[in-house]
């Protein structure tokens, strides 16, 4: 099974803040499914690094005010695409973030504080009837 998978819990280099990080575990996750990686954010044509970013009113803005929902659109928009094309009717994304969050996400303050809500992209794969776990329900997979 394809299960569409957030590149920078693979160590991707693709993070907002340019810092590589390596989910743990994954090996196993690898051994069971065929993960395609994905980053909404550059996909939609943003740099790494980037100016962080959170939702407020239903719009995507930098941390400096910048409207930015453009690029997560754009950039949702190419993850259902390869969502679609490889069969993937999982997805195991990167928790809290304006793109990939599911369920909660960073609330739009650049406080820390969370809300509850879905990244533009995981909004996007569960519109499409695609399964979107964070990458602490891992287990959740079939």
């Amino acid at each position: 099974m394809n299960v569409l998978i957030s590149a920078c819990l693979l160590g991707v280099n693709c993070r907002y803040n340019g810092k590589r990080t390596e989910m743990e575990g994954l090996g196993g996750l690898m051994e069971k499914y065929t993960l395609i990686p994905v980053c909404p954010e550059t996909l939609g044509g943003m740099p790494t690094p980037r100016e962080p970013s959170e939702i407020r009113d239903g719009r995507v803005f930098s941390q400096s005010g910048r409207d930015v929902t453009d690029f997560y659109e754009r950039g949702a928009a190419e993850t259902l695409r390869l969502a679609q094309m490889y069969g993937c009717t999982y997805a195991v994304m990167k928790e809290r973030s304006p793109s990939c969050g599911s369920g909660r996400i960073h609330d739009g303050s650049f406080s820390g504080a969370l809300t509850d809500g879905d990244g533009v992209c995981a909004a996007a794969l569960k519109a499409a009837g695609i399964t979107v776990l964070g990458e602490s329900e891992i287990y959740k997979l079939p």
